[in-house]
This record gives structure tokens, C-alpha cells and sequence, in this order.
């Protein structure tokens, strides 16, 4: 599914112009974007959570070549499923 997917489908549900659903669905991206670039974690109930979180430095090795390389320090963005959306996949 494409950000497409979500306005077109939006549109059909709500009845929005595409115009006024592509903003809505662009706004709620920009925002879960700008949230997590700043370290907080953004929680939707029943669906999840996406997290921020800090890798540490680590060793690891080019598969090219086999040198050891530093693997330096970084944040991710993780997710965590609600109870509810994990029983809706399992019975999928």
C-alpha cells in the first residue's frame, strides 16, 4: 500500500476531495516525522508504537573483504504492535 492508497481510500470512506485527503495524510506523515526526529516516541492505540532508539558503537566486518570495521553510533526508529493489531495478523 502507497501513500496513494491511503488518500484514494480515505477519499471513498470520509467523502474528501483528493486534493484536501492528500493533505490530511501528508500532514499525519510530516508530523510522525518530525516527532521521532526529535526523540519522542509517537503512540496510536490499538496499532502501536514507534519508538526512537540508540545503537551503540559496534564492531563489524566488511563482507567484502572480512576487514573489521567500527560500526558507529546511531538512533532508529523501531515499532512496537498493540496486543489488538498482533491478534488481527495472526489471524490473517
Amino acid at each position: 500500500m502507497t501513500k496513494a492508497d491511503i488518500v484514494d481510500r480515505l477519499c471513498e470512506r470520509v467523502g474528501l476531495p483528493k486534493n484536501e485527503a492528500t493533505e490530511i495524510v501528508e500532514l499525519l506523515f510530516r508530523t510522525l516525522k518530525n516527532v521521532l526526529s526529535e526523540g519522542e516516541s509517537v503512540k496510536i492505540t490499538g496499532f502501536g508504537t514507534f519508538l526512537v532508539r540508540k545503537k551503540g558503537t559496534r564492531k563489524g566486518r566488511n563482507p567484502q573483504t572480512g576487514e573489521e570495521i567500527q560500526i558507529k553510533q546511531r538512533r532508529v526508529v523501531t515499532f512496537k504492535p498493540s496486543q489488538q493489531f498482533k491478534a488481527l495478523v495472526e489471524k490473517a
